[in-house]
């Protein structure tokens, strides 16, 4: 009896030890397979962040996490397979603002409301936004391109990720701040706008930090200026639009959600566990190698933050008479 005990108890201590870590996760946390959505292709700051939090997740709580690259209709397909999904905090979805911020008074016909259809859990992370040219351009300065554009009006053009992109409607601020007419060529991301600028087909090009931190570095692109409010630990040298003279402060973020009806208890402890796992020392370390900063705000905070950024852009699109093509 004594041995039975004894086997007993060590084939008890091992299925412990195979159990998942639950202990490591708050009650509300989901208990069965989860599946982030980046509606982006791999690669993209979207598609980073969502590998780290299924890999954490994962890690932490003992649950399967996948990420599904559900691309297309500008991210619209990937956001509504989420809006659908059963509100049990199983499927999530890894967001840039733009879609939650911009496209609602830009787009017609969304299949979504942001407040409507979504329960914020958290911005998880923002990047700097740089204004670049390429190496030898005599635009060098902020200074350098407004007079370039006062002397030449609509003889400059830039690219950026597509009409209605965070990254488009900062240039509209600067263009309107500093009274000048340039000329915006649209792409699909910023690949191709990347290569027409290194090819001379554009001479500017309004980007996210990480997608062009490397050329800046090996002097293939020349950076003009930051858009955030201070210069970034990343391109210290580089002054931001505000030192130029222009009160612009842009940060683009990306944000996490489930869908509207999902509980409470299940909305807090994601956000919490998001927290622990982008915050982790070897997690904030490799995201700020790729020139993501973690800002993890509160469920409320950050639906506060949705509100007041989308009226703040539909200002700007109004005033501008922006329109989706």
């Amino acid at each position: 009896m004594h041995e039975m005990n004894r086997r007993a108890l060590l084939g008890a201590g091992a299925a412990l030890l195979a159990m998942p870590a639950r202990a490591q996760v708050p009650a509300g946390f989901p208990n069965r397979p989860i599946t982030l959505v980046a509606p982006f292709t791999p690669g993209g700051p979207i598609d980073v962040l969502a590998r780290v939090l299924a890999a954490g997740f994962a890690q932490r709580s003992g649950v399967a996490a996948a990420v599904d690259n559900r691309t297309g209709g500008g991210g619209t397909i990937g956001i509504d397979l989420v809006r659908r999904a059963a509100p049990d905090g199983t499927t999530m979805l890894v967001i840039p603002a733009g879609n939650l911020t911009i496209s609602p008074t830009l787009v017609r016909n969304l299949p979504y409301d942001v407040e409507r259809d979504f329960a914020p859990v958290s911005m998880m992370a923002t990047t700097p936004n740089v204004i670049v040219a390429a190496s030898g351009s005599p635009l060098r300065t902020v200074a350098d391109l407004v007079a370039a554009a006062k002397a030449r009006p609509d003889t400059i053009s830039y690219g950026s990720s597509g009409v209605g992109s965070q990254l488009h409607l900062q240039m509209e601020l600067l263009r309107s701040k500093a009274g000048i007419e340039i000329q915006h060529v649209p792409y699909r991301g910023t690949t191709q706008a990347l290569t027409d600028l290194l090819g001379g087909r554009i001479q500017l090009l309004s980007s996210n930090l990480p997608v062009v931190l490397e050329g800046i570095r090996e002097r293939r692109l020349q950076a003009l200026a930051v858009t955030t409010a201070q210069r970034v630990a990343q391109l210290p040298e580089i002054p931001t639009l505000a030192e130029a003279g222009y009160d612009i402060d842009v940060t683009s973020w990306y944000g996490l959600l489930v869908p509207k009806a999902t509980p409470a208890p299940a909305v807090n402890a994601i956000a919490a566990v998001t927290e622990a796992v982008l915050r982790s020392p070897d997690n904030a370390r490799t995201l700020a190698g790729q020139g993501l900063d973690i800002v993890c705000e509160s469920p409320d905070v950050f639906a506060a933050r949705l509100r007041r950024e989308t009226a703040l852009w539909a200002e700007v699109i109004r005033a501008r008479g922006i329109t989706a093509e």
